[in-house]
């Protein structure tokens, strides 16, 4: 890990808290409707997602969304990586950047797990991973990445089956580590924002405002009965630091891609779960 990257990084996210503590949103905006493409130049064309420059004096210690390429099941790469990609990066990032005292690069980036950058970037992002299959160099690579400061977010996979499958992977990586559950008291849902629960965030797709069970309350999950129960489950390493979150039957990514589509959703589950648990969890993985 890039120490010094590390330590300009969480010096900056100190003065994180007061700072989007009082941050407001400023109300919905249709920017980021629509997929997004990579445009000829190779960033991505932003449809509206604000933009901003990289300030010359931290343009080596910007805060970069690191989104992990990896393989499924059958030997392809497939599309479930790049889920939601870009306008959740897009979105987050610009998140980041308004909300927060963190310079952050507009654009993020994409990387292999074997790629010799990934230990210039403190965070790393996988999702949809209830397929992925680590080959033998990404096992050690993670391994590596993780012990020696990295921190992985994991994300928007459903059911018993894709956590089974994702487990099975980390336990390559850790044979000797288990994930276990993250209580509603960890600091990691209080951080920055104070939320009071442990938020299950379904996709816009799933999601409608009449879309409610018998007793009236809104229906988040996505599937069948192990689709309904949210976990956060957490992977440490000997000293008790959080190495990973496993954000299971639950969907960041598209709160953060979707705030565009729709008044209500970007209401009741971007500005409200997505957009402030990132947030933790950034500020978490970065000052610890």
């Amino acid at each position: 890990m890039n120490r010094s990257r590390t330590a300009v990084i969480a010096a900056m996210l100190l003065v994180l808290i007061t700072a989007a503590a009082v941050a407001q949103f400023g109300g919905y905006r249709r920017f980021g409707y629509g997929r997004s493409r990579v445009g000829p130049d190779g960033r991505p064309d932003r449809r509206g997602v604000p933009d901003w420059k990289v300030d010359e004096k931290f343009k080596d210690d910007v805060f970069t969304f690191c989104r992990i390429r990896y393989n499924s099941y059958g030997g392809r790469r497939g599309d479930r990586w790049n889920t939601d990609y870009p306008d959740a990066d897009l979105n987050f990032s610009y998140r980041l950047q308004q909300l927060t005292s963190l310079h952050t690069h507009p654009d993020g980036v994409i990387l292999d797990l074997t790629d010799p950058k990934l230990f210039d970037y403190p965070f790393i992002y996988i999702i949809e991973p209830g397929a992925l299959h680590f080959d033998e160099a990404e096992v050690t690579a993670l391994r590596s990445y993780l012990l020696n400061g990295g921190f992985l977010m994991v994300d928007d996979f459903w059911g018993q089956a894709q956590l089974d499958n994702f487990l099975f992977e980390m336990k390559r990586v850790f044979p000797d580590r288990d994930a276990s559950e993250i209580p509603l008291e960890h600091p990691i849902f209080h951080c920055v924002y104070d939320l009071k629960e442990r938020p299950q965030i379904p996709a816009m797709g799933r999601a409608h405002p009449n879309h409610v069970d018998r007793d009236g309350n809104l229906i988040t999950w996505e599937g069948g009965p192990d689709t309904r129960e949210v976990h956060y489950k957490g992977l440490y390493d000997d000293n008790g630091r959080m190495m990973a979150i496993i954000c299971h039957n639950t969907d960041l990514g598209d709160g953060w891609e979707r705030e565009g589509y729709s008044e209500w959703y970007f209401k009741e589950f971007s500005e409200k779960k997505a957009y402030p648990l990132g947030i933790n969890i950034v500020f978490y993985a970065m000052t610890h």
